[in-house]
């Protein structure tokens, strides 16, 4: 428990004193017009409150991802606690400040074309792939999830309950942004806090369980080794690329720049928080026992209904369906939103017009749709690796950013290298990758990121 609460309590001290310094190192200014003012066309640019900004943004990035993540992630035991602190506080918050820092800069492009200015056009036209995939990804799996746990409460065929998400998800998607997703969104994503709170609290209270304390030994109960499965395993909650293709969605709509720490750092800290709270829940709830082990790469739906029912009885339904039903489904409809105008960006694409946004969307629709049926847990691995590749290069290109600014690089410098040793170790050795033995795969690793991080220092410093 203690272990847990020093992890809870440097996470929100971090939004306060590392969060200042970003935003002192990026030169937030406060008279500066923001595109939500000087584009402002009715569909995307628009002024939305603070407030309002920040829920939108939470709920977006945060879905089903520091939940099923962090479920996941706690086979590892309270390493995942260290991971998902750090993880968040030095990456995660890092990469999100800046996807939007820099798009609010740029007119609210999206990151392929900002990644273009700093690292060429190659770059750009794979990140624009990458990004419009992970898009796709994120949507099949919110949207899996959410109907296996429909069809799980109420018998309805998994099919009927996938077809009504993605009729919404199209009208949300084509529709302006202040009309459903500035309107509803802020409630879902104060309902999600609030879920989490609950949930730990339930479990705090009860004598029956209890938090356990990070230890060198029994320190996790899977196969897998912690680097680099745990660092992919544990993603939205430490780290995700995912989010970059978010951030352009809130920055067309910051009314100050001084809302970046706030609407970008602060939502990923409280993401954090909560992914720090589902990894605790789990593991105190299952004992780190082998039944925890049953439910990786199964569908954690199921033991998010477990959890909640068991511990605040009839309420824990109602907060299953919104954490794990209401909550997705509107993280999933602005992945496709995302994925809608980056096709529209990089193809010079006018999509003021409501036929226009809807001649993009629906093959998108049709793609993530038919992902749905492939296996929950591999569509997992492969969002939760591609989503990795999209954090590090927007973390190179905030880096060559800084530097042609003049500023302190390091801090987005680290994070980019660290992702970049991930990325080798995990595609290495995956069983989805290249199955090299663990040790081999770490020394390439090594090497390989080593190599990378010379030639961008010779290329950009």
């Amino acid at each position: 428990m203690i272990s847990f609460v020093i992890c809870f309590l440097v996470l929100i001290a971090s939004y306060f004193v590392y969060g200042k310094v970003v935003e002192k190192v990026a030169g937030v200014d406060e008279t500066r017009q923001t595109p939500a003012y000087s584009l402002q066309d009715g569909v995307d640019y628009m002024p939305m409150s603070q407030i309002k900004n920040f829920l939108v943004n939470f709920l977006n990035i945060a879905g089903l991802g520091p939940i099923f993540g962090a479920i996941q992630g706690a086979l590892f035991g309270p390493a995942a606690f260290l991971w998902i602190t750090l993880g968040t506080i030095f990456i995660g918050c890092i990469h999100d400040f800046f996807s939007g820092f820099m798009s609010m800069r740029d007119n609210g492009l999206t990151m392929p074309n900002i990644v273009s200015k700093y690292l060429g056009k190659n770059t750009e036209r794979f990140l624009a792939v990458l990004m419009v995939l992970t898009g796709i990804l994120v949507s099949a799996t919110f949207a899996k999830g959410a109907a296996d746990l429909i069809t799980n409460l109420t018998n309805i065929p998994i099919l009927i309950c996938l077809i009504v998400i993605f009729i919404y998800f199209l009208i949300a998607t084509i529709f302006p942004v202040d009309k459903i997703i500035g309107r509803i969104y802020p409630v879902f994503g104060a309902l999600l806090l609030i879920m989490a709170v609950i949930m730990t609290g339930g479990v705090i209270l009860n004598p029956a369980y209890s938090i356990p304390e990070f230890t060198t030994q029994g320190l996790y109960l899977s196969e897998k080794t912690i680097f680099p499965y745990m660092f992919v395993t544990i993603a939205c909650g430490a780290i995700s690329g995912f989010h970059a293709s978010q951030s352009p969605i809130v920055a067309r709509c910051l009314e100050n720049e001084k809302d970046a720490r706030p609407v970008f750092f602060g939502s990923m800290v409280v993401e954090g928080l909560v992914a720090l709270c589902w990894a605790g829940i789990a593991m105190a709830f299952f004992h780190g026992q082998p039944q925890l082990a049953a439910i990786y790469g199964a569908e954690p739906s199921v033991a998010v209904n477990q959890m909640a029912t068991t511990l605040v009885g009839p309420v824990g339904l109602i907060l299953t369906i919104i954490g794990v039903v209401i909550c997705p489904i509107t993280s999933g409809d602005t992945a496709l939103r995302s994925a809608r105008i980056t096709i529209a960006d990089q193809f010079h694409l006018n999509h003021e017009k409501i036929i226009s946004r809807i001649k993009i969307a629906v093959p998108l629709f049709l793609v993530s749709f038919g992902l749905t049926f492939v296996d929950f847990s591999l569509i997992w691995r492969y969002f939760a690796w591609s989503q990795l590749i999209v954090a590090t290069i927007v973390l190179y290109s905030a880096t060559v950013y800084l530097i042609k600014t003049k500023k302190h690089y390091i801090i987005t410098f680290a994070p980019a290298i660290f992702c970049t040793l991930i990325a080798f170790g995990y595609i290495l050795q995956a069983p989805e990758g290249l199955r090299l033995p663990s040790m081999t795969a770490n020394v390439i690793s090594i090497i390989a990121t080593a190599i990378v991080t010379a030639i961008f220092l010779k290329k950009f410093r």
